[in-house]
């Protein structure tokens, strides 16, 4: 007989074999442990019951290593989500404002991206017409598939992004779990999808958007306003 313990047989054994082997106990009025045993053996066949207990073993270690590794990715996420990375070397730096005049009306959107050696590239466009919501989630947009350009054809491309912008309706819905606000669905998506093609890019690393207040966006601001034709 195995000298694995009932303990061991009971932790390694899956529910249906557990299930099995209370109905064989009670058929056979044999104890539940050993009647368990006859169930992983059989299941064991011909390489024998400490051979499937060693299989399973390493299969659960496995298992916990992978969760083990996933929760601490995940932490470490969030934990970048919250605090920001830490602009070093292979940090690219971008900040994104747009504005509606009137508000519905003509859109401007202005944008900068930076790259770790100082290069930057600004941006500042006429966007059609609609509010100032729409007007802030083009703004990001734009200067996300910039930074995704980057990705694909310099030689340094982004490790790490920190993206700057004023706009709490935009960052909020963006970042807030659920369908968010149903008119802004179409340019959520859109930089969900940037964002998610961004990440895999950079391996992992995670696009962090941080909310500053208008007068620290001001080169954003300024663009944005250039686009529109006005300085107001």
């Amino acid at each position: 007989m195995n000298g694995a313990s009932d303990r061991d047989l009971d932790l390694l054994a899956f529910k249906g074999e557990r299930t099995e082997a209370r109905l064989l106990a009670r058929r056979t009025g044999m104890g539940e442990s050993e009647a368990l045993r006859r169930v992983l053996e059989s299941r064991a066949g011909a390489a024998g019951l400490a051979a499937l207990l060693e299989e399973r073993r390493a299969r659960r270690q496995a298992d916990a290593e992978r969760r083990a590794g996933r929760t601490a990715a995940s932490a470490a996420r969030l934990a970048l989500k919250k605090n920001g990375p830490a602009i070093g070397a292979e940090t690219w730096l971008g900040w994104f404002d747009g504005s509606a005049l009137p508000n519905p009306g003509r859109i401007g959107i202005g944008a900068v991206l930076q790259a770790p050696d100082g290069r930057r590239m600004e941006i500042s466009r006429r966007a059609g017409d609609g509010d100032s919501g729409e007007a802030e989630y083009l703004a990001l947009i734009a200067v996300l598939e910039a930074a995704q350009e980057a990705a694909l054809n310099t030689s340094a491309p982004p490790r790490a992004l920190l993206i700057r912008g004023d706009s709490r309706v935009v960052i909020d819905d963006l970042q807030t779990p659920g369908p968010g606000a149903a008119s802004l669905a179409p340019y959520r998506v859109r930089a969900r999808e940037l964002i998610a093609s961004l990440e895999a890019a950079m391996d992992g690393a995670a696009v962090v958007l941080r909310w500053i207040p208008r007068h620290k966006n001001g080169d954003a601001d300024r663009l944005s306003a250039l686009a529109r034709g006005t300085l107001d």
